[in-house]
């Protein structure tokens, strides 16, 4: 394979990919930080019983383990209602699945905008007709069906909710959004597909309860297709579950392509990551929390003055999404600058704006799951390379 230039990359993975090589890695939002204390002591350190406890149940006794509390504890048990989610080990084969179900139902497809662009890419690598969704169509309750009428043309409509990397979410006004957005897809026979990979930061970002979409989506009547993950939220090393929730009137269809592709997920991969759940309930998800929001302070902390400006999410995901505020400076330019100056991977906007990339050349992205230490030495280098590139 030819060695490519990053600004020859095709995608964000490939960025990632370059990264992960990297010490001052900002770019991909998988969790990198350690595990806390209890996660140490009550997980990890106990991997065999984990395993035996695998080894001797049954696979169905492993999976409803795994689903009963994941959803218990998200406050969506909603979804757990027939017919139950079915399992995959990664969010990315989950989208693999809904666009084959796509692909054999000739349907075209609005895709919000911006979002990561994998979501795109699998899209296009199976030739499925794609139109922009703007993430500012969805911004208003009052205005939302409206604008979803006027624009779209398409069969279904795909949205992120929590949307990465804006961390915007529809639920901001309680559920009047999501009404609305049911309403205007059962009004114009739309397939709605929702990716709530970003969905744990929601479930517990505040006291108050988060309404349970599945329930909204049921009683309308609305077709609708839903991928759940667990790889954001957890120092998982990728030992992650991700989900499939599907409509009744849908499911045996999806149900057929889940199993040519995929026997079951691991049994001890469903434990183990039942007991981070479970973990994070005992403690109110200060493990993850706490973290994330300790390394978005430090960020904005530390780029006040420069040229970036942050963006404020609605939902703290686990990126921070910054604009340029010159507007002669580029992404590409700056990552690049960045990379070599401070060895700090950054990602820059124009892949998220997959439909217009040179809207994405006033943002850039960074990831916050890194332990602070690492993470306080990244923005550090990156300050000082922001700094150097407005004064040369």
């Amino acid at each position: 394979m030819t060695k490519k230039h990053i600004n020859e990359y095709e995608d964000i993975t490939q960025h990632e990919i370059h990264a992960l090589r990297m010490d001052k890695n900002l770019a991909d939002a998988h969790t990198h930080q350690s595990q806390s204390n209890t996660q140490q002591s009550d997980i990890i350190d106990k991997l065999p019983q984990l395993w035996k406890e695998s080894e001797d149940a049954t696979q169905s006794e492993m999976e409803g383990l795994f689903l009963t509390n994941l959803f218990r504890v998200a406050k969506q048990e909603d979804i757990l209602n027939d017919p139950k989610p079915l399992l995959v080990y990664a969010s990315s084969i989950a989208m693999v699945m809904v666009a084959n179900y796509l692909m054999k139902e000739k349907m075209s497809v609005s895709l919000i905008e911006p979002c990561f662009d994998n979501l795109h890419d699998i899209l296009q690598h199976m030739n499925i007709p794609m139109s922009p969704l703007k993430e500012e169509w969805l911004w208003e309750p009052d205005t939302l069906y409206d604008n979803l009428k006027e624009n779209i043309t398409t069969d279904a409509i795909f949205l992120v909710d929590p949307n990465n990397p804006t961390g915007f979410t529809l639920l901001k006004n309680g559920d009047k959004a999501y009404k609305e957005l049911v309403r205007y897809a059962v009004d114009h026979n739309k397939l709605l597909i929702v990716d709530y990979c970003f969905a744990p930061f929601a479930d517990h970002a505040s006291d108050e309860p988060v309404p349970s979409v599945y329930k909204i989506f049921d009683e309308s009547g609305v077709r609708y297709i839903a991928i759940e993950d667990t790889g954001k939220t957890w120092p998982l090393q990728d030992t992650k579950v991700a989900m499939l929730k599907i409509c009744k009137e849908l499911y045996d269809e999806i149900y057929s392509i889940h199993t040519a592709y995929l026997l079951n997920v691991s049994p001890f991969i469903l434990n183990l990551v039942t007991q981070y759940v479970l973990d994070s309930e005992k403690d109110n998800f200060a493990s993850v929390y706490d973290l994330l929001m300790r390394n978005s302070k430090i960020a904005q902390e530390t780029m006040a003055g420069s040229m970036l400006e942050y963006h404020v999410p609605d939902v703290p995901v686990s990126v921070a999404w910054f604009k340029i505020k010159n507007k002669k400076v580029k992404a590409t330019d700056l990552q690049e600058f960045v990379l070599n100056h401070s060895e700090v991977y950054i990602l820059p906007g124009t892949y998220f704006f997959w439909n217009d990339p040179e809207i994405g050349e006033q943002y850039v992205r960074i990831a916050l799951a890194r332990n602070t230490d690492v993470f306080t030495r990244s923005v550090k280098g990156l300050r000082a390379a922001l700094d150097a590139y407005e004064s040369k």
